[in-house]
């Protein structure tokens, strides 16, 4: 069999750039997290309602961006969102209060759920004509670009101000945008040759997609929110529990979050392969469990280091679920598809957070995080409830 066209090459080291620059500038905003909340003086709830604003942009541009997509193409999307998400990182810092953090985290979540739809969208095309399951090794280059973000911002945490080092995640973002959009734009979209979402009807608009791909695209968008809600929860508030609750150092705090993203990291470089031996739905069964068992370790434990483990275990068994349901959407029902999946998925990831803030607040953090597994285990009940009914492995 002959390797895959050089133009295919190029057009998936250009998204994977995209990927891990996603990732590398929401971890320089969540490692900063704590700073920001003392700099603003909110309480555990106030901040909550002020993560919800990343929540409220994200959502509502992902059910936007699918339409974007269809009408000027995922690959100029995805540079002008990522333009916008680079220059809205340096916001944050420049605010004051509850309110006004989440006034400018309503510009990032807008452009950080354009870009996910748009990339990802891009992605599941190119999947569609390799016709192997590569979509975890994009999400491993997200994983990838969190982990750097993270353990750099952890490093920085306690030489330079947040204002100084987002700024910095300004400018560096800017600069790979400048390169790897340029690459991506000159790249040729990948075409899937069976895409019923783009099979035009007779007044030459797309076919409606029927009653049961609606439902399966749903189904996958749900198995997302559950498990996008850890990622969520670990990004937002990990750090905030090993340093709350545990007694940890800025800079050992942060740390958990590169536990986390490091070993969600490894389980996606892996998840190939994983995927063409398993098959999706044992893959999803499979990682869920891993989750469950590994966030009760990492929310309860009594030490940090114990903490720590639970949070590595925690990113293994979330690894490939998210990736494997945006791709059986997308598979489905193209960008609209992939923009309903992530709606859902990146909504219980943005959403997430700001519930536990409450919940932080009524019981504890520890209590809090716990819902993390309970979620993951809904995952696992829904996929296999449904495995009869999902698209075949």
């Amino acid at each position: 069999m002959p390797g895959p066209r050089p133009d295919l090459t190029r057009l998936r080291i250009a998204l994977t750039a995209f990927f891990a620059l996603d990732g590398f500038v929401f971890a320089g905003w969540v490692v900063r997290i704590p700073a920001i909340k003392e700099q603003t003086g909110a309480s555990a709830s106030a901040l909550g309602l002020a993560l919800l604003g990343v929540s409220a942009g994200a959502v509502v541009t992902m059910t936007l961006t699918g339409r974007l997509v269809r009408r000027y193409g995922s690959h100029p999307v995805t540079v002008a969102c990522a333009v916008l998400l680079c220059l809205s990182i340096a916001l944050p810092p420049l605010t004051r209060s509850a309110l006004a953090l989440g006034a400018v985290l309503l510009v990032f979540g807008s452009a950080y759920g354009g870009i996910n739809v748009a990339f990802n969208s891009a992605a599941v095309d190119l999947v569609a004509v390799l016709e192997r399951p590569i979509m975890p090794s994009f999400h491993a280059a997200f994983s990838l670009g969190g982990m750097v973000g993270a353990g750099l911002g952890g490093l920085v945490a306690g030489a330079l101000s947040p204002t100084r080092h987002l700024l910095a995640l300004t400018l560096t973002g800017l600069l790979v945008t400048l390169f790897a959009g340029r690459a991506l734009l000159r790249c040729e979209p990948a075409a899937p040759p069976d895409r019923t979402d783009r099979t035009p009807g007779k007044d030459g608009a797309p076919h409606r997609r029927d009653r049961r791909t609606r439902r399966l695209v749903i189904t996958f968008g749900l198995i997302a929110l559950c498990t996008a809600y850890g990622e969520g929860a670990m990004a937002d508030w990990g750090t905030l529990h090993l340093e709350q609750d545990l007694d940890a150092s800025p800079g050992l705090a942060a740390a958990g979050y590169s536990c986390f993203a490091l070993a969600m990291t490894v389980g996606r470089l892996t998840g190939t392969t994983l995927l063409e031996r398993l098959g999706r739905t044992a893959t999803v069964v499979a990682g869920g469990t891993t989750a469950v068992a590994g966030m009760l370790l990492g929310s309860l434990a009594p030490s940090l280091w114990a903490a720590l483990f639970g949070f590595a275990i925690t990113g293994l068994g979330l690894a490939n679920i998210f990736p494997v349901a945006v791709e059986r959407a997308g598979a489905l029902g193209g960008p609209s598809g992939v923009a309903t999946a992530s709606t859902l998925g990146y909504g219980g990831m943005l959403l997430g957070p700001p519930a536990i803030g409450f919940m932080a607040d009524w019981f504890s953090l520890s209590a809090a995080l716990v819902s993390v597994a309970a979620l993951a285990a809904v995952a696992v009940l829904v996929a296999v409830a449904t495995r009869r009914a999902a698209v075949p492995d």
